[in-house]
């Protein structure tokens, strides 16, 4: 574990789901050292998806601020561009809504940006953000931007969440605002790491389950624990650790087929709909049975898992339950079930 990933995962543990001292660690943090890039072999996937699972076992907040900072510069670098150095702290905002477009507009060696762009994280807090965007020509296209422009403003909201209550995700106003393309049209949702950055939020789903599974493992273990409670525990356990394994070989896999000559793009997609669709079962799993179980005298007097039950529900509602498994199926005629 690198200085700056400790720095990170002891802000995660004391932020008591707060945003500000999770920014000013990252902005303090070499981007070439809190984490290994997706794909870049060796078992560095692994560590990735580790320090996203463990930073959402300190605290679900912290897992949301770092997951779409790493992302973003994981897609700088699979763009072939610098990433970005001290200072800096990113959002990727691809979210599309028909009342709320992005135009992109050329404008001599850079774009222009003009429109609202939807469900925004953190907006109006970070300094830099992947921004997704549609061109004259109808296409979709992704464009780096500089939040901090005065031609770029976060629109006033009621985030009314309970959940990630400091991650307000409100919308951004774009008042040709300056831009730097990355990737051609399309790529953003084309390339392999589309589905490695996926995956990692699963990763970040499932580390956010564990403090969860163990106060209904504590509850279980007690002399006078119901048969049912403890079955109940059990049946959790199959299923967190179920994914567990999905994620120690997704990280395999993800590894290998970066190293090969061309990723299978129907393969990707079905490993990550499969991790994603399990992690996310596997989290409301966890959240029911905390409900049952635990029952109201925890929720209503213990901060800490209140607060994460809470923060998971939050996390976990931006899976897409039908249309991801309508995706899934797309794709199965074009892979095959080998062991």
């Amino acid at each position: 574990m690198t200085t700056d990933t400790r720095s990170y995962l002891e802000a995660a543990a004391t932020c008591e789901g707060q945003v500000a001292p999770l920014l000013e660690v990252l902005q303090h943090i070499d981007v070439g050292t809190i984490a290994p890039l997706p794909g870049s072999g060796a078992g560095g996937t692994a560590e990735r998806y580790r320090l996203l699972s463990r930073a959402a076992a300190a605290d679900v907040t912290a897992a949301r601020v770092l997951e779409p900072h790493l992302d973003a510069l994981a897609i700088l670098a699979e763009a072939g561009l610098p990433q970005t150095g001290e200072g800096s702290t990113w959002g990727v905002f691809a979210a599309e809504a028909p009342d709320a477009v992005v135009v992109a507009q050329p404008r001599g060696s850079s774009w222009i940006l003009t429109g609202v762009k939807p469900w925004c994280s953190l907006g109006g807090r970070l300094t830099d953000a992947l921004v997704t965007a549609h061109t004259e020509a109808g296409q979709r296209r992704l464009f780096r931007v500089d939040l901090t422009q005065a031609s770029v403003t976060a629109e006033e909201t009621p985030w009314v969440s309970r959940g990630l209550a400091d991650v307000a995700s409100g919308p951004l106003r774009f008042e040709n605002a300056e831009a730097m393309p990355v990737g051609e049209p399309g790529w953003y949702l084309s390339r392999p790491g589309f589905r490695w950055g996926a995956i990692g939020v699963a990763a970040a789903w499932w580390g956010g389950c564990l403090p969860l599974f163990d106060a209904l493992l504590a509850r279980a273990t007690r002399e006078a624990a119901s048969p049912l409670v403890v079955a109940r525990v059990g049946v959790i356990f199959r299923a967190i650790d179920g994914v567990r394994i999905l994620l120690a070989r997704a990280a395999d896999v993800v590894d290998d087929m970066s190293q090969s000559d061309q990723v299978d793009e129907h393969g990707a997609a079905v490993l990550a709909h499969s991790v994603r669709g399990a992690a996310a079962d596997g989290a409301v799993a966890t959240l029911s049975a905390a409900q049952d179980i635990l029952g109201p005298a925890v929720f209503g007097f213990d901060e800490s898992l209140a607060r994460r039950a809470a923060d998971l529900q939050m996390y976990i509602s931006q899976y897409h339950r039908g249309p991801d498994d309508v995706s899934l199926v797309s794709h199965l005629g074009e892979t095959s079930i080998r062991w």
